[in-house]
C-alpha cells in the first residue's frame, strides 16, 4: 500500500472506504524509525510487484506497524516504526522465561535498548508473510523491495569515531571501547573484537620469541660452515630440468644457503613446540577473558534458541515451535559435498605443482638471459602467487579453506630415473640447503600478498563508492531549506523532522555498503584464516606471528572505521560466545601440531643434520675438536651420477649434445656413487624422521592436554559472582512469595 509524501495525507481509497489514515500525524511524537525499506517506484497499479509491495505493507499494518514513504527520484522510500507493544510483550516475556533467571538485584536487562529493538524489529520484519506466503527474504530476491537497512545513531556514532574507529586510535594499540560497541553493535560484534583484541595481545610473546628465533639464526650467519660449504665450493651439479637447464656450481646458491640458516636451526623446533602449546593457551585463556565480559553484560546463561521463541510468540502468539529435526540423509549429503570440496581443493593443489612445473620449463627455454637463469625461483614465487590467487578464489566460493601439507620428502628420482609427470614434465628438486627455504618464500609471499591486498582493497573500495555516492547527497541536503531547521536538527527533541531531512538521512545511510549474514562472518574467517597460517606454518615461517601482529593492530581500526562510517549498521545479535570459531580454532591447534611435526621431521634438514653430527661427522668419528662437528655435512648430502651410466647418460644427453664436456655431477641424494641404491644413512634418517614425528606429536599434544586442563575455563571471580547472583535472586523470589502468603491469609 503506498502512501502520499506527508504523513497525514490520507491515501484515497482509504478515503473513499470511510475508514482512518493508516498513518496519523506524528508531529508530536519521539520515535525513531527502526528501518527503512528500499523500493523501485511503480507507477502500474496492476503491476504484480505493486501488489506484492502493497500486499507486505498491508501485512505491516496488521501488526500496528506504521510506515512512512518518501518519494525519490525513482525509488521508494518506507520509514518503518514498530508499535511499544511488541517491546512491551518482550520484556515481560523475557522476564519469566529460564534464559533470563539468574541475575540477583538486576534479573535482567529488562531495558528495550536500541540494539535490542533493532532485532525484535529486524525478526519481525523477516517474519511478516503476505497472502501467497512469500517473505521479505523472497520479496527481496524477486525485486519487490531493493533492500532494508536500520539507521547509524549518529551521536553514538560519533562517540565510537572519537574513541575508537579511527586512524588516531591505532595509537591506543588494545585499548577498545567494547561495552560502547556491544550497546551500539550487539554482543556478537562486541565479541569479534574483544576476541580480536585478545588474539592481537597474545600475539606479542610470539612474535618476540620468532624474532629471537630469526636473530639466533643471524648470529651464526657469518660462522656456519654450512654456509661456507656451499659459498665456498665447487661441485658441479647436475642439471635441474631436462631442456634449456646446464650444469651448475653449487656455489651459485649461497644466497639460498644464507636464508635457509636463518630459520631451519635449532631454534625453531623448540619455537614450534611453543606456538603448538601457544595456542592451546591462547585458547584457554580467551574463555576466561570472554567470561568476564559476558558475565558483565549479563548474558552467561542467555540462550538464543529461547530468546527466539519469545520472538515468535510476539510476532504470532498463536505460532507453534520449531521442532528439533535430524536428517540422516541431509548429513550424508552434507559429508559428500564437504567430500567433494576436499577433492576439488586437492586437485588444485596438483594442479598448481604442475603448473609450477611447467612455468619453470618455458622460462627456462626463454630467450631472456635473466628468466632462463632464474627460471626456478620465478617459478616459485609465481607458484605462491597463484596459491594466494585459489585461496582468494575458494574463500568466496566455498566460504571454508583446507590446507594440505604436501612436502613429504624426496618424490623427484634421480639422475637415471628422474619422476616425471605423463611421462615428460620432470619434477622440481629441493635446494641442496633444504626444501624448506621454498617453503618460507612462499609463506611470506602468501602472507604479505593476503593482508596487504585484502586490507586495501577492504578499505578502498567502500570508501571510493561513498565518495562517489556522496555526491548526490550534497544536492539532497539542500532541499531542506529554512523549514523548521533548527527544530530539525534537534539531537533529543520530540519533534518529527520534516520529509527533506529524513530522506537526507535515509540517503546517507541508503550510500553506505551494504551489510549481510556474512560481513562478522568473513571478518572472523579472515582472521582464522591468518590464526591458520601463523600456528601451522610456523615451523618454516617464524615470522609468520610478527607480520600477523603488525597487521592485527592496523585490521582493528580498518574493521572499526568500515563498520562505523563506510558500511550500513549491522543488526545486532545477542550472543555470549563466538560459537562454532571456538572448535576451529581447537582443530587448527591440533592441526599446527600435526603439520609443524611433519614440516620439521620430513621437510626440514633438522634430522639429517643430527645424525650428522652424532653419528657421521668428525665429532663422532674422531676426537679431534679442531674442526665444528657440522664440517663436511653439505658434501655428505650429496650423491655422485656419472655419465658412464648408460641411463644417467640418457637423461643429460642434451647436455653432451650441446657441446658440455663433462663426466660426472652430483645430486641431493643419499645414494651410492656405484649403483644408485639407498644407502643405509638414508634408512637411518627416514626411521628418526617417522620416530621424531611420532614423539613430536605425542609430547607436544600432551602439553596442550595438560595446559588445557590446568587452566579454568570460568575465573573464580566470575563463579562466585554468579552464585551470589542466584543467592539475591532466590530470596528475593523468597520474600515476594512470603509477602504475597501472608496478604493472603491476613484476607481470610
Amino acid at each position: 500500500m503506498f502512501f502520499s509524501n506527508r504523513e497525514d495525507d490520507v491515501p484515497l481509497h482509504e478515503l473513499d472506504n470511510g475508514n482512518e489514515p493508516l498513518l496519523p500525524s506524528q508531529r508530536n511524537s519521539p520515535r525513531l524509525y527502526d528501518y527503512v525499506l528500499v523500493a523501485d517506484k511503480v507507477e502500474d497499479m496492476e503491476d504484480q510487484i505493486f501488489k506484492k509491495q502493497d500486499a507486505f505493507i498491508c501485512e505491516l499494518k496488521q501488526k500496528d506497524i506504521k510506515v512512512t514513504r518518501i518519494d525519490h527520484h525513482a525509488k521508494v522510500f518506507f520509514g518503518i516504526c514498530a508499535p511499544e507493544e511488541i517491546f512491551a510483550k518482550y520484556k515481560y516475556l523475557l522476564k519469566v522465561s529460564d534464559a533470563c533467571n539468574w541475575s540477583g538485584e538486576q534479573k535482567c536487562d529488562l531495558s528495550v535498548s536500541l540494539c535490542t529493538r533493532i532485532r525484535i524489529v529486524h525478526f519481525v520484519l523477516y517474519n511478516t508473510f503476505i497472502g501467497s506466503g512469500e517473505g521479505l527474504t523472497e520479496l527481496l530476491c524477486q525485486g519487490a523491495f531493493e533492500s532494508i537497512f536500520c539507521l547509524h545513531e549518529k551521536q553514538e556514532q560519533k562517540k565510537l569515531k572519537k574513541k575508537w574507529a579511527s586512524w588516531l586510535a591505532v595509537m591506543k594499540l588494545f585499548q577498545q571501547p567494547v561495552t560502547d560497541i556491544k550497546d551500539y553493535f550487539g554482543e556478537k560484534v562486541a565479541l569479534y573484537y574483544l576476541w580480536l583484541g585478545w588474539y592481537t595481545r597474545m600475539l606479542i610473546p610470539a612474535a618476540v620469541i620468532g624474532i629471537v628465533v630469526f636473530l639466533y639464526g643471524l648470529a651464526f650467519f657469518n660462522t656456519s660452515p654450512l654456509i661456507h660449504e656451499v659459498c665456498d665450493s665447487d661441485i658441479i651439479m647436475c642439471p635441474r630440468c631436462d631442456i634449456g637447464c646446464s650444469v651448475w656450481n653449487l656455489s651459485d646458491t649461497c644466497s639460498y644457503a644464507k636464508v635457509s640458516q636463518l630459520f631451519d636451526n635449532e631454534g625453531t623446533v623448540a619455537f614450534a613446540m611453543f606456538m603448538a602449546i601457544w595456542a592451546t593457551l591462547f585458547l584457554e585463556l580467551w574463555k576466561r577473558h570472554r567470561a568476564l565480559y559476558v558475565s558483565k553484560w549479563k548474558v552467561y546463561d542467555w540462550c538464543e534458541e529461547e530468546e527466539e521463541l519469545i520472538l515468535e510468540i510476539v510476532n504470532n502468539p498463536q505460532c507453534k515451535p520449531k521442532e528439533f529435526r535430524h536428517s540422516y540423509l541431509r548429513s550424508i549429503v552434507v559429508l559428500l559435498l564437504v567430500t567433494l570440496v576436499l577433492v576439488v581443493i586437492i586437485g588444485l593443489t596438483h594442479a598448481l605443482v604442475i603448473c609450477r612445473v611447467l612455468t619453470a620449463i618455458l622460462l627456462s627455454k626463454s630467450d631472456w638471459d635473466f628468466l632462463r637463469d632464474h627460471a626456478t625461483t620465478i617459478a616459485m614465487l609465481s607458484g605462491a602467487v597463484l596459491h594466494y590467487i585459489t585461496i582468494q578464489v575458494m574463500t568466496r566460493v566455498n566460504k571454508i579453506v583446507a590446507f594440505k601439507l604436501c612436502e613429504f620428502g624426496g618424490i623427484n628420482g634421480y639422475p637415471g630415473k628422474y619422476v616425471r609427470i605423463a611421462g615428460e614434465w620432470r619434477l622440481e628438486e629441493c635446494h641442496p640447503s633444504g626444501c624448506l627455504t621454498d617453503l618460507f618464500i612462499q609463506m611470506a609471499v602468501i602472507l604479505v600478498l593476503k593482508q596487504t591486498i585484502n586490507n586495501i582493497f577492504e578499505f578502498t573500495v567502500p570508501w571510493l563508492k561513498l565518495c562517489f555516492k556522496r555526491t548526490k547527497a550534497k544536492t539532497v541536503s539542500k532541499k531542506c531549506g529554512k523549514c523548521c531547521r533548527k527544530a530539525c536538527r534537534e539531537e533529543e527533541g520530540n519533534f518529527d523532522p520534516c520529509d527533506p531531512c529524513k530522506l537526507r538521512n535515509w540517503l546517507e545511510n541508503y550510500d553506505l555498503s551494504e551489510v549481510n549474514a556474512f560481513s562478522l562472518f568473513n571478518e572472523f574467517l579472515e582472521m582464522v584464516l591468518q590464526f591458520s597460517f601463523t600456528t601451522i606454518f610456523v615451523a618454516a615461517f617464524p615470522l609468520a606471528p610478527l607480520l600477523a601482529l603488525i597487521n592485527n593492530i592496523f585490521e582493528i581500526r580498518l574493521d572499526a572505521i568500515k563498520m562505523v562510517s563506510l558500511e550500513r549498521r549491522l543488526v545486532p545479535k545477542k550472543t555470549n560466545d563466538i560459537g562454532v570459531w571456538t572448535r576451529i580454532l581447537e582443530a587448527v591447534g591440533v592441526m599446527a601440531v600435526i603439520a609443524n611435526g611433519l614440516v620439521i621431521g620430513i621437510s626440514s634438514d633438522f634430522i639429517p643434520r643430527l645424525v650428522y653430527r652424532y653419528h657421521y661427522g668428525p665429532c663422532a668419528t674422531s676426537n679431534s675438536t679442531s674442526l665444528d662437528c657440522m664440517t663436511g655435512y653439505i658434501n655428505n648430502t650429496l650423491a655422485t651420477a656419472f655419465l658412464s651410466n648408460p641411463e644417467v647418460r640418457k637423461d643429460f644427453e642434451y647436455l653432451l649434445k650441446s657441446g658440455y664436456n663433462i663426466t660426472s655431477c652430483s645430486y641431493k641424494d643419499y645414494r651410492s656413487d656405484e649403483d644408485q641404491s639407498l644407502t643405509s644413512q638414508f634408512w637411518l634418517i627416514l626411521a628418526l624422521r617417522f620416530a621424531f614425528v611420532i614423539l613430536f606429536e605425542h609430547v607436544v599434544v600432551m602439553c596442550k592436554f595438560i595446559a588445557a586442563w590446568f587452566i579454568p575455563d570460568n575465573p573464580i571471580r566470575v563463579k562466585n559472582e554468579r552464585l551470589e547472583d542466584k543467592l539475591k535472586r532466590l530470596q528475593k523470589e523468597l520474600h515476594e512469595a512470603n509477602a504475597i502468603y501472608s496478604s493472603k491469609c491476613t484476607e481470610v
